[in-house]
């Protein structure tokens, strides 16, 4: 007997967008006799197969329009393949579209026995579980007031509380991260370690490559549609943040150099253990200046360098800066930079637009930036 959880076999899925709205029966019937019918097809997916076994924490990666929620669609039972089959064993909770079935005109605690109710709990179960529920969102100042009144993040932690409650085999997680702050995030990575430890199956569809690298068992890259790769977690990260970071070596990636100071960065090249950053610089006064650039990761500086004491510069010119990135895990990080006066330290001109790069490898450390050396002692 085959061990799986979902089976996806030469899944397409076409849509039609309409180019002529209808107005009466006589358009209709034009329309429908023309040569040229007035819509296009849309294929949002391609011939898609794959396999997620009992127990994997399965991530689908991939850029916004490339047909991943699509997929998780289809495998929720919402939309009907156009070709192929889906097979799906067990029970299964999508988190998709979290909060679909709140009501904005009850309050947090109706619309808790609202959602319960929708996801088979019965009233006696909700009121056991309302407790856990309000202390996981943090929200219980705000229970007893209307669901309009809460911010798009205050929402999306209810909806989350709730549906975690659901006992199923198999749960789809659509970007449920996306909303939460960094508190509320690190509850929904507990929660996903919780899962692993209890073997459930999990789908995960994300944007963030840290995530999936750290939660993940295995992973599929989804592009126009297509699943062009599948592998290890670190593989399909590496090849999505290949693919998918702007690498522009046009100089008005930051804007024309036309006020009176501007400073703009670009990444000349990039080697496996060097990236070359380009700086470009613009004053209009003759007072000396310096540069400094800061390497971010999840828009946190984590390394900061500057020309002050090696470089005067005046006027317009470039300079270019080495970095070595041996000392960096693996993951997505962006380059920041700034032009200061010498005499005061003051900012008179900042990058609008942080250039990005990758570094290949693992992240042992589960999210930090700097690699340290091994300098342990017994």
């Amino acid at each position: 007997m085959e061990d799986f959880a979902i089976k996806v076999e030469n899944v397409s899925k076409e849509f039609r967008l309409p180019h002529e709205r209808n107005s009466s029966i006589k358009s209709a019937v034009v329309n429908f006799y023309k040569q040229k019918k007035g819509y296009e097809i849309q294929k949002a997916l391609k011939d898609v197969s794959f396999e997620v076994k009992k127990g994997e924490f399965f991530g689908i990666v991939g850029r916004n329009g490339s047909g991943k929620s699509t997929l998780l669609k289809l495998l929720a039972g919402i939309y009907v393949p156009t070709k192929g089959q889906v097979h799906v064993r067990g029970s299964l909770t999508p988190f998709i579209e979290l909060g679909v079935g709140f009501n904005a005109e009850l309050t947090g605690r109706e619309n808790i026995f609202l959602n319960g109710a929708l996801l088979g709990f019965s009233r006696k179960d909700m009121h056991k579980m309302y407790k856990d529920i309000v202390d996981f969102a943090e929200l219980e100042r705000f229970m007893d007031q209307k669901l309009k009144n809460y911010s798009s993040g205050m929402q999306v932690r209810l909806a989350f509380s709730i549906a975690i409650r659901a006992q199923s085999d198999i749960l789809l997680l659509d970007e449920v991260l996306a909303v939460g702050d960094a508190a509320f995030q690190q509850k929904c990575f507990n929660y996903f370690e919780d899962l692993k430890q209890l073997g459930k199956t999990v789908v995960f569809v994300s944007h963030d490559m840290v995530a999936i690298k750290r939660f993940c068992t295995k992973a599929i890259y989804i592009k126009d549609g297509s699943l062009i790769h599948s592998g290890s977690p670190s593989e399909i990260s590496d090849i999505y943040t290949e693919e998918n970071i702007d690498r522009s070596t046009d100089g008005n990636s930051e804007g024309a150099l036309s006020k009176a100071n501007q400073i703009a960065i670009k990444i000349k090249e990039q080697s496996q253990d060097n990236v070359k950053i380009e700086i470009g610089y613009k004053s209009k006064n003759k007072d000396p200046m310096y540069i400094g650039i800061s390497i971010l990761k999840d828009g946190i500086s984590v390394a900061e360098i500057s020309t002050l004491g090696k470089h005067k510069i005046v006027g317009n010119g470039r300079i270019f800066y080495n970095l070595n990135t041996d000392m960096l895990n693996g993951g997505i990080y962006q380059i920041g930079g700034g032009l200061f006066r010498l005499n005061n330290k003051e900012l008179v001109a900042a990058t609008s637009k942080r250039q990005e790069f990758a570094v290949k490898g693992s992240d042992p450390s589960k999210g930090a930036a700097l690699r340290l050396p091994e300098a342990w002692e017994a």
